[in-house]
């Protein structure tokens, strides 16, 4: 009971051990600039939802002018274009009725074509609304903060400026865009904000906090001063047009209304000028930056915004799934334990991606999961080891006593009574000559260490040839084959043991007088085979794996006989019979032992058959 008590104790520390430690790396995670393996991992759960809700419609109002490979090809310019040629894509964006236009181009530095930048200029101008990108430089080793914005032919004509700054996280996954940034006392917003503005008419984000801003008269969720891009689907979710066709017209002669009332965005899709970006939808195919930019805007005009639970939720879920854990390793059953585990995980996912894919709000995903796993499997894994030590053990301690074979079955047997039965064996008793005598010219300790070699010996051997050893009594050993482990030819396992015990022996006296021990002993070895009782006998204290029956008294007495008659090694015929074909042995007598009415055959063993010489 107090075993039980212990190890249930044990378990419920490792469950509040792995609930602290997951509370700690969650709570680390929430800070800016640490990472933690939950952090990776996380991330990865938000973009396995997103990928399961699948791509959702966007709002039809964005279309967006690539400046592609194709483009690159047919005007053979390099870049940056000529400012003249990017009036001429204007022009027929601002012919076609585009709301707004937004340039995803920096207008910081002069344009290298003469009369570029009044062109250019000129063509924004003649814009309904328009919005360009401006840049917050910092260089942390210098400690310096600059601020880069569209030189003045542009300024006067921009309606609108924007900060660019798309966040890509540890694992270089883009998932939000950097919402606002400062330069002395006047804040900057992204310029998917600025669009958005501009389209809906509203005024300019403010109140900026890392948690959120305002805008269009509502609250927008930020998490760390960034905006999580709530993503239409993977690269090529909205219109796109190749630049040159744009510039000749094309586009606008097959749909007039490409651009009507549109947002139009003017960026880079070519991987040549390395704007492109993992995103939850297209790790393996990237998305453009400006088409980020448009998923952002998306968001910002449904109000679709991604929201996260705040952090003391997600530490209450853990310490639920640490409760949850607990309950359910405490059943005994394996196959059960795993199946309520599982189904715990199934139905926390199915929970987090209804609410995520209903409300677009983050639900701890990885801490949560993770507590419920290990909290299960740990107990479990302690379990199985605690088990298999305490096997090893039973196997150890009681390997001292019984055969390996019996501790195996004594271990794994559902039924301990199926080990009490009536079986076919071979018994070997052994008994070494004249020890009494012996032991008496010897001290404690010299017994000790003449018997204890003898022994040992003497087991190895029947270990080896499969036997069991019943007990000992003294110096004598009582032994048998068949049993626990079924052997056909126990008869021909216990000769054969019975030599190998005489060979051992002879080489135990040459060891003591190799070592200067004036010992020297025979040993007398009867063996019989027949039915006897095999089981555990004795009490709820003391209990051995035994045999008892006739024959097992008639190898006693055998062994006796081996004094009469001079020969080491004495059997039945019960046991002639079976070991005739590979034993040489002669009838020696027919005796009437103690305890039989019947005169028994006695055989004495010569030695093994086709052999050089007498064994």
């Amino acid at each position: 009971m107090s075993h039980s008590r212990n190890t249930a104790r044990f378990r419920v520390i490792l469950i509040v051990i792995t609930a602290i430690l997951l509370m700690v790396l969650e709570t680390a995670s929430n800070f800016p600039n640490i990472s933690t393996p939950l952090t990776s991992l996380e991330l990865g759960a938000r973009d396995t939802l997103m990928r399961l809700r699948g791509t959702r419609p966007t709002s039809g109002d964005i279309v967006i002018v690539a400046v592609d490979d194709p483009s690159f090809q047919w005007t053979q310019y390099e870049w940056p274009w000529p400012r003249t040629y990017l009036a001429q894509i204007v022009d027929a964006i601002n012919q076609g009725g585009a709301r707004v236009v937004g340039i995803d181009i920096f207008l910081t530095e002069a344009g290298r074509d003469a009369g570029g930048d009044e062109a250019l200029s000129q063509a924004l101008s003649q814009s309904a609304s328009s919005v360009s990108d401006l840049e917050i430089f910092r260089n942390p080793q210098q400690g310096t903060t600059s601020l880069s914005l569209p030189i003045g032919p542009y300024r006067s004509v921009l309606k609108a400026m924007g900060i660019t700054t798309i966040i890509q996280d540890r694992d270089a996954v883009t998932r939000s865009i950097q919402a606002y940034d400062s330069y002395g006392d006047q804040y900057y917003y992204n310029w998917a904000f600025q669009v958005a503005a501009q389209y809906l008419k509203a005024s300019p984000p403010s109140n900026p906090t890392p948690s959120g801003l305002t805008f269009n008269h509502q609250q927008v969720p930020l998490r760390n001063g960034s905006l999580m891009v709530n993503y239409s689907g993977p690269a090529g979710t909205y219109p796109t047009y190749s630049a040159y066709q744009v510039a000749l017209g094309d586009i606008l002669k097959e749909n007039p209304n490409a651009f009507k009332d549109k947002i139009v965005l003017i960026g880079s899709t070519t991987i040549t000028l390395h704007d492109v970006y993992a995103t939850p939808f297209s790790a393996q195919q990237p998305t453009a930056g400006v088409e980020v930019v448009a998923n952002a805007i998306d968001t910002i005009l449904n109000g679709s915004y991604l929201r996260e639970t705040p952090p003391w939720v997600a530490l209450l879920v853990i310490i639920f799934m640490a409760a949850a854990a607990g309950l359910i390793s405490r059943i005994q059953r394996p196959s059960l334990t795993l199946i309520l585990m599982a189904i715990g995980m199934m139905l926390y996912a199915a929970v987090t991606y209804i609410i995520f894919a209903a409300k677009g709000l983050y639900i701890p995903v990885a801490a949560p999961q993770l507590m419920l796993f290990l909290g299960v499997i740990l107990p479990a894994i302690e379990q199985a080891v605690s088990q298999e030590l305490e096997k090893r053990r039973v196997r150890n301690l009681f390997s001292r006593f019984i055969s390996p074979e019996m501790v195996g079955q004594l271990i794994e047997t559902q039924d301990i009574n199926s080990l009490n039965k009536r079986a076919n064996l071979s018994i070997l008793f052994s008994d070494i000559r004249g020890f009494t005598s012996l032991s008496e010219k010897l001290s404690p300790e010299e017994v000790v260490s003449v018997l204890n070699p003898y022994l040992e010996a003497m087991t190895k051997i029947i270990d080896q040839f499969g036997g069991t050893v019943d007990k000992y009594e003294g110096d004598a050993i009582l032994a048998f084959f068949g049993e626990p482990v079924v052997h056909e030819d126990h008869a021909l396992r216990a000769v054969r043991t019975a030599v190998e015990m005489r060979a051992a022996l002879a080489e135990l006296d040459r060891q003591w007088e190799r070592d200067g021990q004036p010992y020297h002993i025979e040993i007398g070895i009867g063996i019989n085979s027949g039915e006897v009782f095999v089981g555990l006998l004795g009490s709820a204290q003391r209990i051995n794996y035994t045999i008892i029956g006739d024959n097992v008294n008639l190898a006693s007495r055998l062994q006796d006989l081996t004094k009469t008659y001079q020969w080491p090694i004495l059997v039945s015929e019960s046991t002639y019979e079976q070991i005739k074909d590979e034993f040489e042995a002669q009838l020696v007598d027919s005796v009437i032992v103690k305890g039989r009415s019947e005169a028994v055959k006695v055989y004495k063993v010569l030695g093994q058959k086709n052999t050089p010489r007498p064994q």
